[in-house]
């Protein structure tokens, strides 16, 4: 039961892998936990048909059941849980107070947890065939594509890095460039261009995305003629992969002036601290090399730990 003026030992904002794992933590640390979640847990993996690289997972199941196993034990461990929007924060004082639309909760720590999602495309059909042959994830996905043809929408140094992985599984990989030069760093344009697998469609964007229940062709705009033409699955294999790595967008607007932050992410150092104390961050909000399951788990575990000890020390 969520009482408002409860002051709880740990508040988590967020109710994807990071914020269930740190719920999860810190609920069997025995510390008084509120979780926050704006909608439906899980973020960005349960849109997710298939994991197969968590460690210890079930083989192939869903994003969403791996959450619901998620949710399970942070219930489990006594982790109370809330639905709210979060639209102020005031972290500077020894008690945080975390506003929502429905209330306003009061903790003695914080864990931000609010995640980051890919920039979309914003074409037609793009949000209807989510894991239907369009992904966000060359790591999570490619494995899926192995010997069909994968296209990549993107030039920066995620989209040219995503397009030498995702070669290692496709028979070839087309990078889709708004511009006639590449923006990624010379060292991995150079790793691009060397690698025979690897086509370029210049001057040109992805403007819709069709398929009935799967992927089945696009249609691709020259920006320079605004020349359309639509390509086609290959017949033996029905369908093909489309791959986007235009950006991310950091949930972190609610935070600005109230942590440090570069680029939009939030900085912390290796055991999740930011600059506020106790303050902590996990997950895609922060600046990290690596978005998986798996590291946003890590960073709740870590960020949950850190919390208790700030907590032990007074």
């Amino acid at each position: 039961m969520i009482v408002l003026d409860k002051l709880y030992d740990v508040i988590i904002i967020g109710g994807g892998p990071a914020g269930l794992s740190a719920a999860m933590y810190a609920g069997r640390a025995r510390l008084s936990t509120l979780l926050i979640e704006k909608d439906a847990y899980g973020g960005q993996i349960v849109i997710t048909s298939e994991i197969e690289n968590y460690p210890g997972g079930m083989g192939h199941e869903s994003g969403a059941d791996l959450i619901k196993r998620m949710v399970a034990q942070v219930d489990r461990f006594g982790a109370d849980k809330v639905t709210d929007t979060i639209i102020d924060v005031d972290l500077e004082s020894d008690t945080k107070i975390v506003k929502g639309q429905k209330g306003e909760y009061r903790g003695k720590t914080v864990i931000i947890a609010t995640g980051a999602q890919p920039r979309p495309i914003g074409c037609p059909g793009e949000r209807e065939l989510i894991s239907k042959g369009v992904s966000y994830c060359a790591t999570c996905d490619a494995n899926f594509f192995e010997d069909f043809e994968v296209f990549v929408v993107g030039g920066g140094d995620s989209a040219v890095e995503e397009a030498i992985y995702l070669a290692k599984f496709a028979r070839k990989v087309t990078i889709i460039h708004r511009r006639d030069a590449l923006r990624a760093a010379k060292s991995i344009q150079e790793r691009a261009f060397a690698n025979p697998k690897i086509d370029y469609m210049w001057d040109s964007v992805v403007v819709e995305l069709k398929g009935d229940g799967i992927l089945t062709s696009m249609v691709v705009q020259n920006v320079k003629t605004n020349e359309t033409r639509e390509i086609f699955a290959d017949e033996e294999d029905g369908t093909f992969g489309v791959f986007v790595f235009v950006g991310f967008l950091p949930n972190s607007k609610v935070f600005e002036g109230k942590v440090a932050m570069q680029d939009n992410y939030i900085i912390a150092d290796e055991n999740m601290h930011t600059n506020v104390h106790g303050v902590y961050v996990a997950g895609d909000i922060r600046i990290k090399k690596l978005r998986q399951v798996v590291t946003a788990a890590a960073d709740g575990a870590i960020a949950a730990i850190e919390a208790e000890k700030f907590l032990e020390e007074g």
